[in-house]
C-alpha cells in the first residue's frame, strides 16, 4: 500500500514543470520505464477500454531520426527517452478481452460484461472519426498527465510537445495504419532547472454554477 501523503502528493504536483535541457549522460533502464509506464496504465479510460499505447524511443539513432521531425527540439536528443503516445483509433477490439478479463477477476458479473461487449462494439464502432478522435485525445491526454506526474515522483523529468509532424512520425516510424500520434514526452534529468511560469488566477478560470 502506498505511504504517500497528500502533501507529498502535492509536491509532486507543484515540482513538475516542462522541462527542455537534459542530461545526456542520465540513462532510464527499461526495467524502471516500465514500471512507470504500467503505473500509469491506472488512468481512467472511457469504459475502461484504454485506447493508448506507447513507442518509447531511447535509441539514440532513432531519436537522430526523431529530431527533424520534432522540429529541431534539442530534448529529443538529450532526454533518457522520449514516449510517443499513441491512440489506437480501432480500440474497441479490444473489448471482449478486457471485459473477459474484469470478469474473471471477479470484478463483473457476466450479464455485465456481455452488454459492455455490445456496446463497444455497437455505440464505439460506429461513431464518427472526429468522435472517435476525441475519445482518444481525452484518454491519451489523461494517461500522459498521471504518465508526467509519476516520473515526477521517480526524481525525473519530462516536457510534453505537441510540436511536430504527425505525419511523418507514422511513416518515419511504421505505425499501424490505426494508430494515430498524439503526443510526444520527453524524459530524463534536467541539466539545469526549468523556467518558472505563472497560471492564471482562479477567479479568470472558475465558476461557479454559471460562467460570468
Amino acid at each position: 500500500m502506498s505511504t504517500l501523503t497528500k502533501k507529498d502528493f502535492l509536491s509532486v504536483v507543484r515540482e513538475r514543470h516542462s522541462v527542455r535541457q537534459y542530461d545526456p549522460s542520465v540513462k532510464i533502464s527499461r526495467e524502471e520505464m516500465q514500471e512507470m509506464l504500467t503505473e500509469a496504465t491506472s488512468a481512467p479510460s472511457s469504459s475502461n477500454l484504454q485506447p493508448w499505447r506507447f513507442l518509447v524511443i531511447d535509441d539514440q539513432a532513432l531519436k537522430e531520426k526523431l529530431y527533424p521531425i520534432a522540429n529541431n527540439q534539442a530534448q529529443v536528443l538529450d532526454a533518457s527517452a522520449v514516449i510517443a503516445v499513441l491512440g489506437d483509433m480501432e480500440w474497441y477490439d479490444k473489448a471482449e478481452d478486457i471485459y473477459t478479463q474484469s470478469q474473471e477477476a471477479g470484478y463483473m458479473p457476466e450479464e455485465v460484461k456481455q452488454k459492455m461487449i455490445a456496446t463497444a462494439n455497437q455505440v464505439y464502432r460506429h461513431l464518427d472519426d472526429s468522435k472517435k478522435r476525441s475519445i482518444v485525445d481525452i484518454d491519451s491526454g489523461l494517461i500522459s498527465m498521471q504518465l508526467m506526474l509519476i516520473a515526477r515522483e521517480k526524481g525525473y523529468d519530462t516536457v510534453p510537445m505537441g510540436g511536430f509532424n504527425h505525419e511523418k512520425f507514422k511513416e518515419a516510424f511504421n505505425l499501424p495504419a490505426n494508430y494515430e500520434s498524439i503526443m510526444l514526452i520527453a524524459i530524463g534529468k534536467a541539466a539545469q532547472p526549468a523556467r518558472q511560469t505563472v497560471r492564471l488566477p482562479l477567479n479568470q478560470v472558475a465558476f461557479w454554477n454559471e460562467i460570468n
